[in-house]
């Protein structure tokens, strides 16, 4: 095991000004001096949200996957369904509201099982992976412009959607590594 210094001190923020919004992002320049008296000058997106979340569905022996448009790539990619979590939601809440909206699914059993971060030098969003066993059918009205199309993939052939052109998403092939792990740890929830 390495020798990391967990406790070395954050650079001191000299100044945060906000140069540009949108409804989902802000750019952030923040002015920085570094403990050895380095001083530069970053830009971040935050973004407004407090999380995400991506859910594993699991069931008969498969994931369920949806497929959805996607604005930055103009394309419609394979993934997990994923969405922010509102204002007094738990992780766990969140995940069975998205579950429900994107897949038509409720489920019994949530398990957290890891945190995502995207890009940590320039965004601060995070995203919660949770499993999700034992389902049942329930839908919620979610805010996609279209119906999302649910794909069912078995479980023993997940490394194939690895090969696919539209499960590209970073966070769905970090969260599928993170569920074949885990449910090779727990067994009963495939």
């Amino acid at each position: 095991m390495s020798n990391i210094d967990k406790d070395k001190t954050l650079p001191q923020i000299h100044q945060r000004e906000i140069v540009a919004e949108s409804r989902f992002f802000r750019v952030e320049r923040v002015d920085l001096e570094f403990t050895n008296g380095a001083t530069r000058q970053f830009e971040r997106m935050a973004g407004y949200s407090r999380g995400a979340v991506m859910i594993v569905a699991v069931q008969d022996g498969d994931f369920l996957l949806v497929r959805e448009y996607a604005a930055g790539t103009h394309t419609y990619e394979l993934g997990f369904p994923k969405g922010l979590i509102d204002q007094g939601e738990s992780i766990l809440e969140a995940a069975n509201r998205e579950l429900k909206e994107e897949a038509g699914f409720g489920a019994r059993e949530l398990k957290a099982i890891h945190k995502v971060n995207m890009a940590p030098t320039f965004f601060n969003a995070q995203m919660n992976i949770v499993i999700a066993h034992d389902l049942y059918p329930e839908t919620l009205p979610g805010d996609e412009p279209e119906p999302l199309e649910l794909v069912r993939w078995p479980i023993d052939r997940a490394d194939e959607l690895l090969a696919r052109e539209d499960f590209i998403e970073a966070r769905c092939i970090a969260a599928l590594f993170l569920a074949q792990k885990w449910l090779k740890e727990h067994p009963d929830y495939a």
